[in-house]
C-alpha cells in the first residue's frame, strides 16, 4: 500500500517521495500544527501568505492548517490564501510546528519537524524523546537543520538579538527613569518597535556586544538603529567616549592562552580547555554587557562571581540573549519571563534583588525571547524554511538535510544521535 495512505508504513520521508515519484501519484501534504505548549507560544512556521507562496510553487504539494486560537495568524487568514483548514491532520505526510508537542498530543506513526529540545540531554524533555520513540515518531529538529558545514540554516536567532537588545534599553531606561519603552509583546511588529526607538535617547554608554552570529547580529541591528557608533575593540578598550559607543567581540577578544601563546579560532573550537577568560578587560570599561554569543562545552566562563565582586568590575546592564543558567555569564542565576523580564544580581551577596537596587546587576534574561515578535519571527522562520527545507522534498534530499536533521527513525535513535540512548534509558 502506498505510505501516505497506511500510517503504520510512514516512517520514511524519502521513501514516500521516492514511492510517489516512481508511481506518478501527486500530493504530498503538509500540516501546520497547533501549538499546545504551555505558556503558549503564537509563532508558525509558515505565514498565510508564505504557505500559499510555496503550495504555489510547488505543485505537487497541499498544506493543511490546524486550527489554532493563538497563532498570530488567524485561521480566516490561511483560508483567504485558498488554504485548507482542517481538525484532521493525522493524513499528512509531514507536520510543522515550532516548540515541543505535548507526549499526548503525539500522532503515532508519523513525521514531525519542531525544536525538542533534547540534543544537548534537556531532562526536562526526556519523556518527550521516549515518547517519540515509542510511538514510531520520525523526528526532525529545526535546531539541525544544517548544510554540510555544519552550519544552521534555520532558526529564530536575529529575531531573539532584536527582542534581547531592545530589553535592554527598556531596562535602561526604566531602572534610571531615563525613558519609558513598552514591552514588545504590546507592539504589532518589528516596524512599531523601531518607531518607539525613534523616541529615546540614549546616554553616553559603553556597551558591548559578544558574538558574531545571527543572535549577535539581531542585536546589532538595535545598535545600528539608534546610530551608536561602532568601534574595535582596542579603541574601545583603551578610548573614553562622549557619546555612547559599542564594540563586537568575537571569542579570541574575550578567550587567551594559558600559555601565553597565540590563539587560534579553529584551535578553540576544537578543544577549548587551553584557554581561559580576558574578559575582565571588557568588563572594566563596559556599562552594558550584550550576550549574543554561544557558549560551547568546556569553554571558560565569561566571568565569575568573583570576578564580579572587584571594585573594577564596571558592568551595571547585561542583556543575557544566550541565558545560560549558571553558566559563563555569572549574574544569570535564572531565566527571566517576557511578563517580569528583568532582576537584579547583587555581587556580593550573590543574590537575587530588585532590578533597580542600587550597586546590583540588572539582568535580562528572557530564554524565549523570539516569542515577542512573533509575526515577523514567524514569517522569517518561514523563509528560511521554504529555501533550505522544502526543495529537499521533492529533490530525494540531494544535500542531505533531512537526513542530518533526522534524529528518530523506525522507533530508534538515528547513528548521528545515538549518543543520546543512555539519556533515553535515564542511565546518567
Amino acid at each position: 500500500m502506498f505510505p501516505s495512505q497506511n500510517r503504520n508504513a510512514k516512517v520514511d520521508i524519502n521513501t514516500i517521495f521516492e514511492v510517489k515519484n516512481h508511481l506518478k501519484i501527486r500530493g504530498m501534504k503538509i500540516g501546520l500544527i497547533k501549538e499546545r505548549k504551555t505558556p503558549p507560544d503564537r509563532r508558525v512556521v509558515f505565514s498565510p501568505q508564505k504557505a500559499a507562496e510555496v503550495q504555489s510553487q510547488f505543485k505537487d504539494l497541499q498544506f493543511v492548517v490546524e486550527p489554532s486560537d493563538i497563532r498570530i495568524f488567524s485561521d480566516e487568514a490561511y483560508l483567504n490564501q485558498g488554504l485548507e483548514l482542517s481538525e484532521n491532520i493525522s493524513n499528512c505526510d509531514v507536520l510543522l510546528g515550532v516548540k515541543e508537542v505535548p507526549e499526548e498530543a503525539l500522532i503515532p506513526n508519523t513525521s514531525y519537524f519542531f525544536f525538542s529540545h533534547t540534543i544537548k540531554k534537556q531532562p526536562y524533555n526526556r519523556d518527550l524523546l521516549k515518547a517519540v520513540l515509542d510511538k514510531n515518531i520520525q523526528l526532525y529538529d529545526h535546531e539541525v537543520i544544517t548544510a554540510a558545514s555544519g552550519n544552521r540554516l534555520i532558526g529564530f536567532g536575529r529575531y531573539a538579538g532584536l527582542v534581547g537588545a531592545y530589553n535592554g534599553f527598556r531596562a535602561l531606561g526604566l531602572r534610571d527613569q531615563l525613558f519609558e519603552l513598552p514591552k514588545v509583546d504590546n507592539l504589532a511588529d518589528l516596524d512599531a518597535l523601531k518607531q518607539e526607538l525613534d523616541n529615546i535617547k540614549i546616554p553616553n554608554l559603553k556597551i558591548c556586544l559578544s558574538g558574531l552570529g545571527k543572535v549577535a547580529r539581531g542585536a546589532k541591528e538595535i545598535l545600528d538603529y539608534l546610530q551608536i557608533k561602532e568601534v574595535g575593540v582596542e579603541v574601545y578598550l583603551n578610548s573614553t567616549f562622549e557619546e555612547p559607543v559599542y564594540a563586537v567581540i568575537d571569542v579570541l577578544d574575550y578567550n587567551k592562552r594559558k600559555d601565553g601563546q597565540p590563539g587560534k579560532i579553529s584551535e578553540f573550537f576544537l578543544d577549548p580547555t587551553p584557554y581561559e577568560s580576558d574578559f575582565m578587560r571588557f568588563a572594566k570599561v563596559t556599562d552594558y554587557f550584550i550576550a549574543g554569543h554561544f557558549y560551547g562545552d568546556n569553554a571558560p566562563f565569561l566571568f565569575s562571581r568573583e570576578d564580579a565582586k572587584r571594585s573594577d568590575f564596571n558592568i551595571n546592564l547585561i542583556a543575557d540573549i544566550s541565558c545560560d543558567i549558571d553558566g559563563p555569564v555569572a549574574s544569570t542565576i535564572r531565566p527571566s519571563t517576557i511578563a517580569n523580564p528583568f532582576y537584579g544580581y547583587d555581587p556580593q551577596t550573590e543574590s537575587e534583588v530588585a532590578f533597580d537596587t542600587k550597586n546590583a546587576i540588572t539582568v535580562m534574561a528572557v530564554d524565549n525571547l523570539p516569542c515577542e515578535l512573533p509575526k515577523d519571527a514567524s514569517e522569517g522562520f518561514g523563509e528560511m524554511f521554504a529555501e533550505h527545507v522544502i526543495p529537499a522534498f521533492f529533490n530525494g534530499d540531494l544535500d542531505g538535510i533531512l537526513e542530518r536533521a533526522r534524529m528518530t527513525k523506525d522507533g530508534n535513535l538515528t547513528p548521528k544521535y545515538a549518543y543520546l540512548q543512555d539519556f533515553v534509558e535515564d542511565n546518567e
